[in-house]
């Protein structure tokens, strides 16, 4: 059995916006995945759970799928690895129930290669009706690796 490895970037309650190409979140994030693979491991895809912070409002609701078709494309240049598998998690609640649906429509509707979603509407929130429980975000986790297994795994 081979060893995996998590390398985790999350910062909560931030926008895609503050995930671009020159931004701190983002720059911390690339180098962290450089850092991680210096001995000779290996990036196998990347797990993105962001965009309740996006459904603040419509403009940034509507610049969602453009962004992080952005991200995408960007990430996968600075890592040199251009068909990067990318799980995305399609939110399952937000700051504002008006434009929570345009990001999930954004977030379920990414078309490019190697990028699949999953998605979380319908796992429990906790009473901040904002984040998901523990026994929910269990249940993603599970949720993640069967995509990856499924999308991305190489067969035996």
């Amino acid at each position: 059995m081979r060893a995996v490895g998590l390398v985790p970037c999350a910062v909560g309650g931030t926008a895609i916006k503050e995930w671009a190409r020159g931004e701190e979140l983002y720059e911390n994030m690339v180098r962290r995945a450089k850092e991680s693979v210096k001995d000779g491991g290996e990036i196998k895809g990347l797990l993105w759970f962001q965009g309740e912070s996006d459904t603040s409002t419509q403009i940034e609701a509507n610049a969602y799928r453009g962004n992080m078709e952005k991200l995408i494309e960007n990430v996968r240049e600075d890592l040199g690895l251009p068909s990067l598998p990318i799980i995305q998690v399609a939110i399952a609640s937000g700051l504002d129930d008006n434009y929570m649906e345009k990001v999930r429509e954004a977030q379920l509707n990414i078309n490019l290669p190697n990028v699949a979603c999953v998605d979380a509407k319908g796992l429990d929130l906790n009473e901040d009706h904002l984040h998901l429980t523990t026994e929910s975000q269990v249940k993603l986790g599970n949720m993640l690796a069967d995509a990856y297994l499924k999308h991305f795994a190489a067969s035996p």
